[in-house]
Parts: C-alpha cells; structure tokens; sequence
C-alpha cells in the first residue's frame, strides 16, 4: 500500500474500462477522483462508499467542473470518448465534437497544471494493416471517423509534448472485454455480445465469413496497464493487447465449447467499417507496461460463470 496517497483523476471512471482501474488504483493505495456525466458509464459499477473516492457529475465540456476536477491531482487517466464505430459512421460531427474537443481541452487543462495525461488510443488508428503482428511505427490508415479522430488525440498528444513539455501516453487498446462490459449497448463489443445471446439461448451472430481476427486482452489487464502507464515517465504511444490473434469464428466455437457445447452460430451481414485483420506487437508493452497475464479461455469461463450466477 501506498504510504503518501496521490490523487488519480479518471475522466469516464464510471465506464466499463474506467470502474476496473478506478477498483484497481483504490485497491493500490491510492485516491481517486471520477469526473463522469453517466451518459454512458453508470454509478453501481463504482463503490458505494470509499474514503478515498471522490465522484464529480459532470463533463469536461463544462469548464469550470474540469477546472474542480483537476484540481489537486497528480495525474489524468482519460476514458471519456464515444467509442462505437457505428455511431461515429452515423454521426462524424458529434462524434468528432465528443472525441476531438473534448481531448483538447483536458490536454490544456493539464498543461497549465503540468499534470501526467494517460489516455485511450485504440487499434482503430491503423484500420487494416499491412503487416501483423502491428507495431507502433506502423503506418496510420483509419477507416472510420472514429479511427481517425483517435489518430488526432494522438497528434494532439504529440504536438502538446513537443510545444509544452507535457507528460503524455496513448494506450492503443485493442478488444477489451470482461465483465460490466453492457451487450445492449451500441458501444459494447463481440464478447459481451455472444455471451448474452448464451445466456438467452440465441444464436451467436457471426457478422460476414467469422475470418475478422481480433486481438482481445481482459479488462483486468487493462486496469493494470493503465496503472503502470499512470506511474511511469514513457511517453508517446503503445498497444495495450494480449498479442494472440482469434478469429470471430474461432471465438464463438470456443464459447460454445466452454458453455458445455450448448450454443449455434448464425451469419449475418459485415459491419462497414469492420476492420479484417488486427494483432498487435507486444514488445513495447512488456518492457514499459508489463504483459497481458489472463488467457481467452479463462477470461471466457469467468464470464460464462457470471453470467450464470446472475
């Protein structure tokens, strides 16, 4: 446990990502202040009373509750984003307002405080890569306004380092998965998906051929990565994954397997904006945030069993 217990603030700490780190960094010794206006994270994934968590309503849109929640902190973990791909297709202006401006303005504000910035890149940034597993250095080509505009954090990030000496890291998170991860929403991902339809005696939907790979890490690694990301001095970028593609076939076989067989498979038509092909280098991760710990099929059972103990 931490002796002198620093302030952490995490900006969309009631989201799915947010609530594992903010139950790690309390778990870890530290204090942790939450700004989140509960649009999409909600207030029982968060403890219902802890000495040393401070919850803020609100939005970084709102200056004056940004400049409240900055206040007295030593570092900003940044989570608050609209995050669907679908949506951003849908609706690039508000998605790029939510997802651009937004960032901005907690960069500034943690220039004029000279606070650490740890935010939420993600895989989107490369679309389809060429080469896999992808690095870091390799070539940027979204294929979504939300690909794009999480390349423009990055430039944002990049250039206030450059001009201001700002402390800043991007996290390239690949597929997250793990428990408070919502199926019914339109940000949630395939897992949480397929488990639901399970849970529900559905078919799991296999959007296209079920080829698209994907490079899924669980959220508890997740939490620990941003942790280390928070006490570290690295900056620039680094993928946050487990380094092992699956196939979207591949992964709803092994739920079915691990769900005692009992489960089909239906196809469905691809997404636009679907990305084919994703695996991430794990290199740098391991040397500067450590590495990934909870195989698929573990993470998968957990999950099977949750979800039956609900």
């Amino acid at each position: 446990m931490k002796i002198m217990r620093e302030r952490i603030l995490v900006i969309g700490g009631a989201g799915f990502i947010g609530s594992h780190t903010v139950d790690h960094l309390l778990a870890e010794g530290y204090a942790v202040r939450v700004l989140d206006d509960f649009s999409t994270g909600h207030r029982e994934n968060l403890p219902n009373s802890h000495p040393q968590l401070e919850i803020i309503v609100g939005s970084v849109e709102d200056a004056t509750i940004l400049q409240t929640a900055v206040a007295g902190v030593s570092a900003v973990l940044y989570l608050a984003a609209q995050v669907s791909v679908q949506r951003s297709l849908e609706d690039p202006v508000r998605s790029a307002e939510q997802n651009i401006v937004g960032f901005v303005r907690v960069l500034e504000r943690a220039r004029r405080h000279s606070l650490r910035v740890v935010y939420a890149s993600s895989a989107a940034v490369y679309g389809d890569p060429e080469v896999l597993p992808v690095q870091e250095t390799a070539p940027l080509r979204p294929i979504s306004p939300y690909g794009l505009e999480k390349y423009s954090n990055e430039l944002y990030a990049e250039l206030f380092g450059r001009l201001y000496g700002l402390s800043q890291l991007g996290l390239r998170y690949f597929n997250v998965y793990g428990p408070r991860q919502d199926p019914h929403s339109p940000y949630s991902g395939v897992i949480s998906r397929f488990v639901e339809q399970l849970h529900s005696r559905q078919p799991l939907t296999v959007r296209g051929d079920g080829l698209q790979e994907r490079d899924f890490i669980h959220v508890a690694d997740v939490a620990r990565a941003n942790l280390a990301a928070l006490r570290g001095t690295v900056n620039g970028v680094v993928n946050v994954a487990s380094g092992t593609a699956t196939t979207i076939g591949e992964l709803a076989e092994l739920l079915i397997e691990l769900n005692l067989g009992e489960g089909e498979m239906q196809w469905v038509p691809r997404q636009s904006g679907d990305i084919r092909h994703s695996q991430a280098d794990v290199s740098r991760m391991q040397q500067v945030l450590g590495q990934a710990n909870i195989p698929l099929n573990r993470g998968l059972r957990t999950l099977l069993e949750r979800c039956s103990a609900a």
